[in-house]
């Protein structure tokens, strides 16, 4: 059974789903594909995997690099999967852009090349917002390019962690 609890960011509120294998979502309210996936059956409550994502969130929004991972169960296409494996690799208070993310995909492949534009669709339906780290993939100039959670949280998460912000301002 689905559990859901809120949490209270420096950010706004946000929705935490999980269920017996590990959290499957974490959502700012009202981003683009809020609870997407969440099937019916879901209800308030608490499971281990929701307290450590808690914890998780505690530490990172104190601007600590938290040293573990809450158990995570996510659900996706293969390419999906793929993608958020490749972002959950991009280090703490570092950025990366989809076309790397793409090339590094096609190469684990065995691809000549693979689309950025298809790469940036999936790190958009990250359901595991901040826990994989979708908000540090920026533009091929470094610029700051699409969040879920909006252009402003995504500078907000990257200037928590320290990461140099060499893309315009805006």
């Amino acid at each position: 059974m689905p559990y859901l609890c809120r949490y209270d960011s420096p950010l706004g509120p946000m929705l935490l789903a999980a269920d017996e294998a590990g959290v499957t979502g974490v959502w700012f309210e009202g981003q683009k594909h809020f609870a997407a996936r969440l099937g019916p059956g879901s209800a308030e409550g608490d499971s281990p995997a929701l307290a450590g994502a808690r914890r998780w969130l505690d530490l990172y929004f104190a601007g600590r690099e938290p040293d573990f991972m809450p158990p995570l169960h996510l659900t996706g296409t293969a390419f999906q999967l793929a993608v958020w494996e490749l972002l959950r690799a991009i280090p703490y208070g570092q950025t990366t852009t989809y076309g790397t993310l793409a090339r590094r995909l096609a190469a684990r492949q065995g691809l000549d090349r693979m689309s950025a534009q298809a790469v940036g669709g999936a790190v958009g339906r990250n359901p595991v917002s901040i826990l994989v780290p979708c908000h540090r993939v920026v533009g091929a100039d470094g610029s700051l390019t699409g969040y879920a959670g909006g252009l402003d949280r995504k500078r907000a998460l990257l200037r928590l962690e320290g990461a140099a912000l060499t893309f315009p301002a805006q």
